[in-house]
């Protein structure tokens, strides 16, 4: 007998986070109408802001075809929560429209529960969304809040800032290559591992409020994603190749491709950020205290565009990066 879209939803999605002891599983007070409804009601924090971004996910153009869904799931949310990471936001709530060919019972428990373990990681909550039939597609909406003025944004970067990133670049693009062996190397099930569970640096993006003066997630590339912060703000910049951050499996496995997948590969979802000169202390000791690495790897100036300079301070050519069009 056919599943209808209610039953879907009561069986796999009407999920509460679970938050601190794993006790409550009451209705979310910030949320007095959520699933169920036609509309969803969300109170954010008393003198806090709210932003709002969402995300669509194509099967065979954003995750290959027959993509793992016990995978699927965190990873379709931790693209979406790393654009609150990027704004500094905290998590709150994200809405999900799910497009299905078929209605697999097997495919949705596993995709359900990747969903709901990486909403209960992040922190945010299920409140309402859609199921259709169709090609397999996800359009996630993340919510979080901030106080006002505090979001971090693209358009602040100021000529004598430094670039930074957050962990290792390179890493997730790589993967691609590995995604269909059956007995993967260490190095390559490291990249491998990347790909499939992104982390979007919640902690780092709200712990820079007041410090960074621009930032972005890597999504499409540190050459691309840098880029939008640059011509955001009206400013240029020059990268020190031999700064940036690169893992030994992409090393091992890329050797001196690397360098390219970190500037174009995309896939990341790293922090890359710009601060004043001043901040270097502080961003000393959030690297310690967060025990992730954060790397300084160029310095924006005044004019327009992005160099980038080999160890022998050659200007090196720019990768394209992930083009949505």
């Amino acid at each position: 007998m056919p599943v209808s879209e209610f039953e879907l939803i009561d069986r796999y999605f009407r999920h509460r986070y679970q938050g601190g002891d794993q006790s409550a599983n009451l209705q979310d007070q910030r949320f007095p109408v959520a699933i169920g409804d036609d509309c969803a009601a969300l109170i954010p924090p008393e003198g806090e802001q709210l932003l709002i971004s969402v995300d669509t996910l194509v099967e065979s153009v954003h995750f290959p075809r027959q993509f793992d869904p016990a995978y699927l799931g965190r990873r379709a949310l931790a693209v979406c929560v790393s654009d609150l990471a990027a704004c500094g936001a905290k998590p709150l709530a994200y809405t999900l429209a799910l497009t299905l060919p078929v209605v697999e019972e097997a495919w949705l428990a596993a995709f359900s529960q990747s969903l709901h373990t990486a909403a209960d990681e992040f922190g945010i909550s299920l409140i309402g969304g859609d199921t259709t039939r169709g090609p397999l597609s996800l359009s996630i909406q993340v919510m979080g809040s901030a106080p006002p003025g505090q979001a971090l944004l693209r358009s602040g970067a100021q000529a004598g800032d430094d670039i930074y990133v957050s962990g290792a670049l390179g890493d997730a693009a790589a993967a691609l290559a590995c995604l269909d062996l059956r007995a993967p190397s260490e190095h390559q099930q490291q990249l491998l591992n990347r790909y499939r569970a992104p982390s979007p640096r919640l902690q780092l993006g709200m712990a820079l409020r007041g410090i960074a003066s621009a930032a972005a997630d890597v999504s499409d590339g540190l050459a691309a994603d840098l880029g939008h912060i640059l011509k955001a703000s009206g400013v240029a910049a020059t990268l020190q190749l031999k700064a940036l951050p690169l893992s030994e499996a992409l090393l091992a496995e890329a050797g001196v491709k690397a360098v390219d997948y970190a500037l174009g590969g995309g896939d990341d979802y790293e922090l890359c950020f710009t601060a004043p000169v001043m901040y270097r202390d502080e961003i000393a000791a959030l690297s310690a205290d967060l025990q992730l690495p954060l790397t300084r790897i160029g310095s924006v100036a005044e004019g327009r565009g992005l160099r980038c300079l080999d160890s022998q301070g050659a200007v090196y050519p720019l990768p394209a990066g992930y083009q949505h069009f």
